[in-house]
């Protein structure tokens, strides 16, 4: 088995499909963004607050160091910029899970926890810097990918027989 890396945009629900691919496989999971915040003890809204988006990139650039050369059999869930890592390839299988950005906005205001999530994600206090951004990213997301997973409409447990079965081909 090899590692399976999901990228996306941000709340485009890369965590809710590694907690069902897991459930589904042998798969273990790990979050780049929950493994900075354990290392900097800290949010990562604060790590930008305090520190710049250019530290944060560092420290996501020593991580993924440490995933090509440690990691093995694992989901990895990413932040929605880890896709610049430059060993990313290396890493493992590449997933994108798209979908268009108003439906991304749409999935994280119905969100019973909304506001801690739009909270969360530094990026999204401004829509149309955060619309300019993934317009930005998604064609770099769609050349990376080795496999494109639409996440529109579906549930993560749809997401992850898809990506289980395109993954094992």
């Amino acid at each position: 088995m090899k590692n399976i890396i999901l990228i996306g945009f941000m709340g485009v629900g890369k965590g809710s499909v590694a907690r069902e691919v897991i459930k589904h496989s042998n798969y273990i999971a790990i979050d780049t963004d929950d493994l900075i915040e354990s290392m900097e003890n800290r949010k990562i809204k604060n790590i930008f607050e305090q520190d710049g988006e250019k530290y944060f990139r560092n420290i996501e650039h020593n991580i993924s160091l440490w995933l090509e050369k440690s990691v093995k059999n694992t989901l990895i869930s990413t932040g929605g910029g880890f896709y610049k890592v430059e060993n990313l390839k290396k890493i493992g299988t590449i997933v994108l899970l798209d979908s268009p950005f108003d439906e991304i906005i749409k999935r994280i205001k119905a969100h019973p926890n909304a506001t801690k999530k739009l909270k969360k994600r530094p990026l999204l206090n401004d829509m149309k810097k955060a619309k300019k951004l993934y317009d930005e990213r998604r064609p770099e997301y769609l050349k990376l990918a080795d496999i494109v997973v639409d996440v529109t409409n579906k549930s993560a447990k749809e997401c992850t027989k898809e990506i289980l079965k395109k993954v094992k081909k």
